[in-house]
């Protein structure tokens, strides 16, 4: 192409030099016109010779690019796994195809300027010199494309033949690998098939001690019940109260000196008192000694004292009636002992006797979850104020005005029933509350001490005005054997007894203090009949002593705490109450029946 287009500017640049002929000399620009035509004619010949080289070139190129395709599709066969990877190389060819296409087109605009130079020229010449112009620019293009896809096909087999051996090496590694893991999981099913023998043989023998922890926990019951009802029907704890600060600083020698202990004998207290000979002339000591279940003296924690009960209120739970309650004068313990202090969330280890019995229940009635049982917990509280029955743990409408408590909405009258057939003794319509978690009794608990009755006194600054009770049923079915129990937990904090002329009461105080003297001294009647084996009992005498006739003389397992003021000042109340303590204590009321179905 480029000779012929020389010889046609050599041609033009010739015929530019010659003269133009005249218009008259015919022959001689017939002459310049067969000079231009062979020129042409020369100019045609190597174009043609051109193309016909181009063809051949063309020819061996698609021959190569054939036999590239064919390695190209064997490759292909070879290199599947690597797809992602072609494709990534594809889109980079592609992305050359375009910038050659691109090229292309410039070079074919350069073409067509040229083409149009040409033509300009040898008009008649134009169409076929444009088709070969044409024909070329297509062959250039697909050859410059083989040639850049033989290179980059070059390239790609050098990477991939790279990735196949680093591909085989990976594979050999995994292979091992693999025979190491068939290794190990062959070792591990050898394994775990002897677990699961070695489990079976556990499980079938967890089955036969799940039997015998059945077996043996209704023999504990058993056991237990025969503990308890060896100790005594009526149990009797004393617990001498500790001194409060203010008592040490202002009273020192008033303090314990009427009290003794036994050094190594936790059941003897005794009281001692001085007194004028017979003669007048000289004093002398004279003793009171008691003897109960268990005496506490004045430096025993409330947990050492829970101790002590605490396998009776698992009474409860194992289906007896069981009943605690705290008798002694004013100030000498008793709702401490049964309640502990009001700011019991600072001092968690002086919790009373009710909320540690609460905690207990529930603890047991987990454990005994594993052997089969479900309870069913219902609380109650109520109070005997004046002689007349309140809920404490219903709502608060002030009824003991100027006592600081609440009571039944409406004044609503109770009334206190025995069943004739079962001796359960029930209050009517008194709040139950179903409690599934102690928090909820706690929070009964709460709303019980906020609507009690008490008021100061002489005696006491915060004395209790009534007599407290929370009960708390239980209800247990065992889903393994398909036993029933039923158990009645009582806890009582009886109004202290304490006298006229020592505390002051006029007005509303007097008629409370004649209210619990007179309960107390029936109280007093009811055991003394049942100590003497009298016929009739005055249970009926009063409220307290009706609601508690299934504790003393029915089935039930009682214990009484008798709690004493460790002041010398209040020797002749605490000689009651122990002398009290020592009748209770020698009562027999019969043996507790289980209430199983």
């Amino acid at each position: 192409m480029a000779s012929a287009a020389a010889t046609r500017e050599e041609a033009d640049d010739g015929n530019a030099a010659k003269k133009k002929r005249p218009a008259w000399d015919v022959k001689g620009r017939l002459q310049d016109l067969e000079e231009n035509h062979t020129a042409t004619q020369s100019q045609l010949q190597d174009s043609k010779s051109q193309l016909t080289s181009m063809t051949d070139e063309l020819s061996r190129s698609r021959s190569t690019i054939d036999e590239l395709l064919q390695f190209r599709k064997s490759l292909e066969n070879q290199v599947v796994v690597k797809e992602k990877e072609n494709h990534t190389y594809a889109q980079q060819l592609s992305d050359l195809k375009d910038q050659l296409q691109s090229a292309n087109r410039r070079h074919e605009d350069e073409l067509h300027t040229l083409a149009t130079r040409h033509n300009r020229s040898i008009a008649d010449l134009t169409s076929e010199l444009t088709a070969l112009q044409r024909l070329h620019a297509t062959t250039v293009e697909d050859l410059t494309a083989s040639r850049s896809e033989a290179t980059s096909l070059r390239s790609t087999i050098s990477s991939q033949s790279a990735s196949q051996i680093a591909m085989e090496a990976d594979l050999r590694a995994n292979r091992l690998r693999v025979e190491q893991m068939e290794d190990t999981i062959r070792i591990r099913d050898e394994r775990i098939a002897g677990l699961e023998k070695e489990r079976d043989g556990l499980v079938n023998r967890a089955d036969g001690l799940e039997g015998r922890v059945r077996e043996e926990e209704t023999m504990r019951r058993r056991l237990h019940n025969t503990i308890q009802e060896l100790k005594g029907n009526i149990r009797v704890f004393c617990r001498v109260r500790p001194p409060l600060p203010h008592e040490r600083e202002e009273r020192t020698d008033d303090i314990l000196t009427h009290i003794g202990f036994a050094e190594k004998d936790e059941t003897a207290i005794e009281l001692k008192q001085a007194v004028e000979s017979a003669s007048g002339q000289k004093s002398v000591e004279k003793t009171y000694p008691f003897t109960f279940d268990r005496v506490f003296q004045p430096e025993a924690p409330q947990t050492a004292v829970f101790d002590e009960i605490s396998q009776l209120v698992q009474s409860a739970l194992d289906g007896y009636n069981v009943c605690i309650f705290a008798y002694g004068q004013t100030g000498s313990g008793k709702t401490f002992t049964m309640e502990g202090p009001d700011n019991v969330a600072d001092h968690p280890e002086d919790m009373g006797m009710i909320p540690r019995a609460v905690h207990q229940i529930f603890e047991s009635a987990q454990a005994l979850e594993e052997k089969g049982w479900a309870y069913d917990m219902e609380a109650q509280f109520l109070e005997i104020y004046n002689e007349t029955i309140r809920d404490l743990a219903g709502g608060s409408n002030g009824s003991a005005a100027g006592v600081g408590g609440g009571g039944d909405v409406g004044g609503q009258k109770h009334e206190i029933k025995h069943h004739p057939t079962t001796g359960r003794t029930s209050v009517t319509d008194i709040s139950t509350v179903q409690v599934k978690t102690p928090k909820e009794v706690h929070r009964v608990l709460s709303l019980a001490s906020h609507n009690r009755a008490v008021a100061s006194t002489n005696c006491n600054e915060r004395s209790s005005r009534s007599h407290s009770v929370f009960t708390l049923r239980l209800t247990g079915v065992n889903s393994l054997t398909g036993e029933r129990s039923h158990g009645i937990l009582n806890l009582i904090d009886l109004a202290g007894s304490e006298r006229l002329s020592s505390s002051g009461s006029t007005g509303d105080r007097l008629k409370e203090t004649q209210a619990i003297n007179k309960s107390l001294s029936c109280l007093g009647d009811v055991v003394c009949a049942l100590a003497n084996g009298d016929r009739h009992v005055p249970y009926r005498n009063s409220k307290l002593t009706y609601l508690l006739q299934g504790s003393l003389g029915g089935n039930s397992k009682t214990l009484m705490f008798v709690n004493v003021s460790p002041l010398a000042t209040n020797f002749q109340e605490t000689l009651c109450s122990l002398r009290f303590a020592t009748k209770v204590n020698a009562c027999q009321i019969g043996t507790a029946k289980k209430t199983v179905k």
